[in-house]
């Protein structure tokens, strides 16, 4: 795990758990705030997603691996994980430092609560699976931002386009004064002629001192 990946992690609030803990996760606990949450190990997080990745990278139809999540922010659902006990599938969840390790084969530790944490650890997961598969460089960064991994309501979408279309038609409307006015100011001056023309300038007389 790289600096950067670390600072990444930080930023999204990967490592902010719950309140509460369950006793099978306490191995995954750096420490627990003065408010009561839990500071997940990053470290133990990383090492987690490695062998998540390794697991999906080693089926070899893509197509069997499914994804289920109860909520678009990707937060819990045990529903497919009791039905997928009954005919033995592995299963690999992104877990809180609240939730139950019933029927899951590999928990990844993370804040699956938050749209920007549950997100990244999607984007990550994708990004590592390719790399092991060698269908990127290691070497080189992903194209793909982890913002397309975020969720976004519809609704919210909606309005930001409405703004941006608003302002459009009011900067369209601006213009269109600003042309109307124009013909005003570009309008032909009247010709102004040359003071010099026609103008007499009189003569000085000359006057002659004796030396």
């Amino acid at each position: 795990m790289k600096k950067e990946d670390v600072l990444i992690f930080l930023v999204a609030g990967t490592h902010l758990g719950s309140t509460n803990l369950d006793f099978q996760l306490e191995q995954y606990i750096y420490k627990r705030k003065s408010d009561g949450i839990c500071i997940i190990n990053l470290k133990r997080t990383w090492e987690k997603l490695l062998l998540a990745a390794h697991a999906i990278v080693a089926i070899e139809n893509p197509a069997d691996v499914s994804v289920t999540s109860s909520r678009n922010t990707g937060k819990a659902d045990h529903q497919p994980l009791t039905e997928a006990s009954y005919v033995n599938l592995p299963t690999i969840a992104l877990y809180n430092t609240d939730s139950p390790l019933w029927y899951v084969d590999i928990a990844i530790p993370c804040n699956n609560k938050g749209a920007h944490s549950a997100g990244l650890m999607w984007w990550m997961l994708a990004w590592e699976v390719l790399r092991v598969r060698g269908t990127i460089s290691c070497e080189q960064p992903w194209e793909v931002m982890p913002d397309l991994y975020f969720y976004r309501d519809p609704e919210e979408i909606e309005k930001e386009e409405q703004v941006a279309a608003e302002k459009a038609l009011t900067k369209e409307e601006l213009q269109g004064e600003w042309t109307a006015l124009a013909p005003e100011f570009t309008a032909a001056q009247p010709e102004v002629a040359d003071w010099s023309e026609g103008v007499q300038v009189p003569s000085v007389p000359t006057e002659q001192f004796p030396h």
